[in-house]
């Protein structure tokens, strides 16, 4: 199928701190995301994440990877869901999703395959269990050269445990292997005249030393709930899609001992019709690679949580490129807090909207309720009164599987979803992106469809937000419907 924009999600080294903090004070989505982080990371290591990355220290990369490996782990997967989070708000809708290696995690995560929460936890125990693994002691090195040149040169080392870990371009390929032997391939290589840059890593990925930590992990992953994805992600490991029926614990867990092929997969999504590739994480590295491996095709690549030169954040140029080419809401485009309160600093609106939102929107549901029985049209003239019918018994109506199946489809039609995604305990806005507006709207139309009585003032929208919630809300009104004609 044709395709126009990809987001890409880095890996190791995706992180810049002094963009982060800049992002922060424009973007309430990056305090959104950060809430969810730190209430898992609080649980997993009794430590808010927050307090490291926005505390009065500067935290770089470098400081990050000198604390516990978690960390930068944990940091990376944020910074690329915070700019996942920013550029759809701004009404980016890109036709698919990729990562490099660890960012493979998160595009999963962005796509609704796992729960942030789960991310976190995903990406916490990728670092527990090779920290459980013993004799793990080694690094990450990038070569300036092709793979195969850099494939010859292993077979000259002949070291089991070594191996090509990522693919990036025709002139930089990294190695991962124990520390020994990879000063062994780097003082072989400058003989050769290819240069040898660290890689900031807490561990040597993809390599052949992991393969006893697959099965652990995969085990691990096994046990959290896989969800429909709503977005396709392709992966530069696996070199496909990923399918429906895949089970993902499986795969992330092969991500252990398989290589990244970020070149090929750049040239395949390019060639499938991607002509926007833009960056949702920190620093400009994959962004770098793209430009690189598409020159003179009019291909652009884009960052975000970077920033420029002149310390600007690449986020507000990337978000007025898209604007311009029709990608992203125009600048100045109404928003809801723009409308009702444009005076309210975006992040005060936010905040006010997730505590009272529902109870304003019940309030303007049963003023316009008045408002329209007020000045409904006047009744047209009685007819004859028909013989009165018996009144059908409480039972009578749609059982509860027939109610389910109806709201699935009206749902999954008017959101563009698959009906599969709607199970019954699904979150319509945690885990399906499914705004309180928008819910209210559905609301409405399932209530037309069903004749429902107006919804009474005590009526939370926040307590109906699972398709389960849903339905029996819908039976419990028409049984109540049926109950007072029955009496009437």
């Amino acid at each position: 199928m044709a395709q126009n924009t990809a987001l890409l999600f880095p890996g190791q080294g995706g992180f810049d701190s002094a963009a982060l903090r800049s992002a922060k004070e424009s973007y309430p989505q990056i305090r959104r995301v950060f809430e969810q982080i730190d209430a898992e990371t609080q649980n997993l290591f009794a430590r808010r994440i927050t307090d490291t990355l926005f505390g009065q220290e500067k935290a770089d990369l470098g400081e990050l990877l000198a604390d516990d490996p978690w960390v930068s782990q944990v940091a990376i997967y944020a910074a690329g869901l915070a700019a996942y989070e920013i550029l759809t708000a701004q009404g980016v809708e890109p036709d698919v999703l990729a990562g490099h290696s660890l960012g493979e995690i998160t595009a999963l995560v962005a796509a609704g395959a796992f729960s942030v929460e789960d991310g976190v936890r995903i990406v916490a125990q990728r670092v527990a269990v090779i920290q459980r693994q013993q004799g793990i002691d080694g690094r990450m090195v990038a070569l300036t050269a092709g793979a195969d040149r850099v494939r010859l040169l292993l077979d000259l080392v002949d070291e089991p445990l070594l191996a090509v870990a990522t693919e990036n371009h025709d002139e930089q390929t990294v190695v991962s292997g124990p520390d020994k032997v990879l000063d062994r391939v780097t003082a072989i290589a400058r003989q050769l005249g290819i240069n040898a840059i660290e890689i900031d890593a807490p561990f040597p990925f993809h390599t052949p030393a992991l393969a006893p930590a697959v099965p652990e992990f995969a085990a691990y992953v096994r046990k959290l709930d896989q969800h429909p994805l709503r977005r396709p992600v392709y992966s530069p490991i696996l070199q496909r899609y990923y399918e429906p029926d895949d089970a993902l614990a499986d795969l992330l867990a092969e991500h252990f001992v398989k290589p990244v092929r970020f070149a090929t997969a750049v040239r395949h999504l390019q060639e499938s019709g991607v002509t926007t590739f833009v960056e949702a994480g920190g620093r400009p590295a994959l962004t770098k690679l793209v430009t690189r491996l598409t020159p003179d095709t009019g291909v652009r690549a884009l960052a975000t949580l970077a920033l420029d030169g002149g310390g600007r954040l690449a986020l507000d140029a990337t978000l007025d490129v898209l604007r311009e080419a029709g990608l992203a809401h125009a600048a100045g485009a109404p928003t809801l807090g723009g409308l009702l309160a444009p005076a309210v600093p975006a992040g005060v609106f936010e905040a006010y909207w997730a505590r009272y939102g529902d109870d304003v929107l019940a309030y303007v549901r049963d003023e316009l309720a008045a408002f329209q029985r007020e000045n409904a049209p006047a009744a047209a003239p009685a007819a004859p009164a028909a013989p009165e019918a018996a009144a059908p018994a409480a039972s009578d109506g749609p059982d509860r599987d027939e109610v389910f199946a109806a709201l699935r489809a009206l749902y999954a039609e008017a959101l563009e979803y698959p009906e599969e995604v709607f199970e019954g305990g699904v979150q319509l806005e945690a885990e399906l992106g499914v705004d309180s507006v928008k819910q209210v709207e559905l609301l409405s139309r399932v209530s037309e469809r069903y004749g429902l009585p107006p919804r009474e003032s005590g009526f939370r929208l926040s307590n109906y937000n699972t398709m389960d919630t849903i339905a029996d809300f819908v039976l419990a009104e028409l049984s109540g419907a049926r109950e007072h004609a029955g009496a009437a």
